[in-house]
């Protein structure tokens, strides 16, 4: 039997959107409307002022501990429907996410990380904490950070780029949004001879099948 295609998935700025979290939270502390924050920023958001706030690592713990960002972001338009679509038609979901990387608060940062993917409707069967995605076996990836997708690269892998202001400079496969994600997948696997199977009948509304189950 032929082992499945497995797809390794990054959460933030990819399924989550990480930009109109952090930008909240950015918002609030600085005491400003978030639509005052440029749309146009860097990785390490130094376009956001801050610096004044203590730089991004102390921001992003209070954003993670206090305003529990990883439990309320809002997800990706498409995500859920698209990633369920590829599930039933028989990819294997591996989400890889660096998120324990603050110090003391890995409990929280694992548990507002599941319930999220729950609300969301975020199928998976396995998931992934840890920075060095080289490391894990995937037969390709999609991921925003330009870290990240040269390291893969670099490595052999067969990576996706989810499109952002701050990874323009990287060169293709580059996806806008899940559809074309979708698009991409779905060649790659037949490439390497993988049969994706139809939605069976009765399965169309799958996308919605874990909320009614966690509701």
């Amino acid at each position: 039997m032929k082992a499945p295609f497995v797809l390794g998935v990054d959460l933030d700025g990819v399924c989550g959107d990480y930009t109109a979290a952090f930008a909240s939270v950015v918002a609030a502390l600085r005491g400003i409307d978030a639509s005052e924050l440029p749309a146009e920023r860097g990785w390490d958001f130094a376009e956001w002022g801050i610096d004044s706030l203590g730089g991004f690592d102390a921001v992003h713990r209070i954003a993670v501990l206090e305003h529990r960002m990883f439990r309320e972001m809002p997800a990706m338009e498409g995500a859920s429907e698209v990633l369920w679509r590829l599930s039933d038609a028989g990819v294997w979901i591996r989400i890889i996410t660096h998120r324990l990387c603050v110090n003391w608060g890995h409990k929280v940062a694992v548990a507002d990380t599941v319930e999220w993917l729950d609300r969301a409707g975020i199928p998976y069967r396995d998931i992934c904490f840890l920075g060095n995605k080289p490391e894990v076996e995937a037969d390709c990836y999609v991921d925003d950070s330009p870290a990240n997708v040269e390291a893969l690269r670099a490595a052999g892998n067969e990576v996706i780029v989810y499109d952002a202001p701050y990874n323009t400079a990287l060169a293709g496969p580059r996806a806008r949004d899940w559809h074309e994600v979708e698009d991409h997948v779905a060649r790659l696997a037949t490439a390497a001879g993988i049969a994706i199977q139809g939605t069976l009948d009765g399965f169309g509304e799958s996308a919605h099948r874990l909320r009614r189950r966690v509701e």
